[in-house]
């Protein structure tokens, strides 16, 4: 079952990316409260962050939380790794991978279909600081080719007890996945969400999208390989955000976000090959979320028709 629907980032998140939309033919009071709620959208990233706040902070009751996150892990020594960042879910202080994900990669999508109006609305500096908050977590959570640390605090422990995350004192457990325990639906999804962010920050900072290109690769690679439903090698998830359609959309989300970044021909072949196979009956949807991604990816090869149409025009 799919887990209930709740105010929280991920669903501001995928509302926002519809926000962009609204032509600037609106009435000024139409489109000035359209800007609002884009702003507002924004303003609850600010709220929802982990780790060191940043100088420029704007919700000033927060404070800095979670400094000691992944240190009760190690992986082939004592010094367990640094998980420090982020974002946490809706109203506790868990640090879900697969829709915090999710919600970046839409983020990154409104950014680079929108950025005219995300700039004439004054937040395309807030949204590209916002995706990089999540970004620069990933990056530390990607540890190995073949490693993803996928979730931080276990939530069932974490509701016993409710706490600012700046008084925490509830267990920060920290859950991975492996070549022995893979987890194809979240390493499938970072790959889309760290190629759609280079896309965001190839004008603005080539050599840190540079960087999440090469994550985005080694990601679909390790998805691709090691294939296997996430939720069963992290069973703390199951109960929260479990996998009801699998690792197969992730698959073919990642390949096309890959190609767009890349014009690498592979991807593309990899999700024209696989289509039929990986879709099957489940194409005929009518959902797009943090779990189910089969929309988002017909939107996405519809949109690269269109592109080698319009190449094609242009050529004669």
């Amino acid at each position: 079952m799919s887990k209930p629907m709740e105010i929280s980032k991920y669903n501001l998140a995928f509302i926002m990316f519809f926000f962009a939309i609204i032509p600037c033919s609106l009435s000024n009071f139409t489109s000035k409260q359209y800007g609002e709620a884009l702003s507002k959208s924004l303003l609850y990233f600010e709220a929802q962050c982990s780790g060191h706040l940043p100088y420029n902070q704007r919700v000033d009751w927060r404070y800095h939380s979670a400094l000691r996150d992944g240190l009760e892990q190690g992986e082939s020594t004592c010094k367990g790794v640094d998980l420090v960042g982020g974002y946490y879910d809706a109203g506790d202080n868990v640090k879900f991978g697969l829709p915090m994900l999710f919600t970046v990669t839409m983020l990154s999508w409104g950014a680079i279909e929108y950025r005219r109006e995300f700039k004439e609305a004054g937040e395309y500096g807030h949204a590209t600081g916002a995706i990089k908050w999540a970004t620069d977590y990933f990056i530390k959570c990607h540890t190995h080719p073949n490693v993803l640390w996928t979730q931080v605090g276990d939530r069932t422990n974490d509701h016993y007890c409710w706490q600012r995350p700046e008084d925490m004192t509830t267990s920060r457990q920290a859950y991975k996945i492996d070549e022995n325990n893979p987890g194809s639906e979240v390493a499938g999804e970072m790959a889309a969400t760290m190629a759609a962010a280079s896309i965001v920050f190839r004008r603005i900072n080539p050599q840190y999208s540079n960087i999440l290109l090469d994550h985005a690769r080694q990601l679909f690679e390790f998805a691709d390989k090691y294939k296997g439903k996430y939720d069963d090698s992290i069973k703390q998830v199951k109960r929260y955000y479990p996998s009801s359609s699998g690792y197969n959309d992730e698959l073919l989300w990642a390949a096309l976000w890959l190609y767009k970044a890349t014009k690498d021909q592979k991807y593309l072949d990899y999700a024209i090959s696989n289509a039929f196979f990986f879709g099957g009956v489940t194409w005929n949807v009518n959902e797009f979320s943090w779990d189910i991604k089969y929309a988002g990816v017909q939107v996405i090869a519809s949109m690269l028709l269109k592109e080698v149409k319009d190449e094609k025009h242009k050529e004669t």
